[in-house]
């Protein structure tokens, strides 16, 4: 079973002006919500683990982990508001993000949270600004330092600077994050900001020296470099009549972490030990699912019968 950390939030769109101002259109967000909605899609077995708020937004949230198939076990209700996130979209349909969260429920898991963690539970994912803004971040490194000995951890570190502006906090912790994590994704605008100069081939031979087992960069319509110990993938992007890009990132490691479930790959060892066919494919596959939510709008994340078998 996975259990996705992290937080569960409302990104809001402009949909134009109206008389008297602005429309707008909110919908359900959040990369950690994204990746758990995701693996649901893609026939996974998965938890949410974050702090839900207890007003009319966190109950729309609640009702959408348990209407996509989502255990909410570990979902802490907590009498705070829910994070908003406006997001404005570019000519090429990228967005950009504006954060409404101090004090929000997301922010506020504690230790005596992580009890509700079921115990079979066997592979965690973490990411975006719970890693780094406490209580959550102290609250979710527990789990990692508890977890990593016996469990798979992957992180992306989705880096969210209008939430901890400091780039050194980001830097830090995917620094702490490094010896404890088996799948390591990273956007190359992510590695640009933390490493600015650095090449993905240099990034992922520290990140497998410090004990990462898989390293995987991604590149938007670029595709995407897989690295372990003893190979390095390039594949390219999957041509899509694009909308926007939000959840594509989301996606590709729901996908990525649904095909290496599906071949009973969830553990430090296998990863590393992937033959380059097998590491080709499991790209390819995170590819071909971020292009299907590429072309839709917002994070429309893809149903595993819209994916080839396996």
């Amino acid at each position: 079973m996975f259990i996705v950390c992290g937080e569960a939030l409302f990104d809001v769109f402009s949909t134009g002006d109206t008389a008297t101002g602005l429309a707008f259109d909110g919908r359900i967000g959040g990369s950690p919500f994204n990746v758990a909605m995701g693996l649901a899609r893609l026939r996974q077995p998965v938890g949410f683990l974050g702090g839900i708020g207890t007003g009319f937004a966190g109950e729309r949230l609640m009702r959408a982990l348990l209407d996509e198939g989502i255990d909410t076990r570990c979902a802490a209700r907590l009498d705070a508001p829910t994070t908003l996130s406006l997001v404005g979209l570019d000519a090429r349909g990228v967005p950009s993000y504006a954060f409404y969260g101090h004090g929000a429920a997301d922010r506020a898991l504690r230790p005596e949270h992580l009890d509700a963690v079921p115990p079979e539970a066997r592979a965690f994912h973490f990411g975006s600004y719970a890693m780094v803004v406490d209580p959550v971040a102290s609250t979710q490194r527990l789990l990692v330092e508890r977890e990593h000995p016996r469990s798979l951890i992957s992180y992306d570190p989705n880096i969210r600077a209008n939430v901890e502006p400091d780039l050194a906090v980001w830097r830090s912790t995917l620094l702490w994050m490094l010896p404890r994590t088996h799948l390591l994704k990273i956007s190359d605008e992510d590695l640009a900001l933390l490493h600015p100069g650095r090449t993905p081939e240099a990034f992922a031979a520290e990140a497998l020296a410090a004990g990462t087992a898989l390293v995987v960069v991604t590149r938007g319509a670029d595709g995407a470099l897989g690295f372990t110990a003893r190979e390095t993938v390039a594949v390219p992007g999957v041509p899509v009549a694009l909308v926007d890009t939000v959840g594509a990132g989301d996606t590709f490691q729901a996908a990525l972490l649904t095909w290496l479930a599906e071949r009973d790959r969830l553990d430090a060892a296998a990863l590393a030990s992937l033959r380059r066919d097998e590491l080709d494919g499991a790209l390819r596959f995170a590819a071909q699912a971020a292009a299907i939510t590429c072309s839709r709008r917002g994070a429309d994340l893809p149903r595993r019968a819209e994916l080839p078998d396996r």
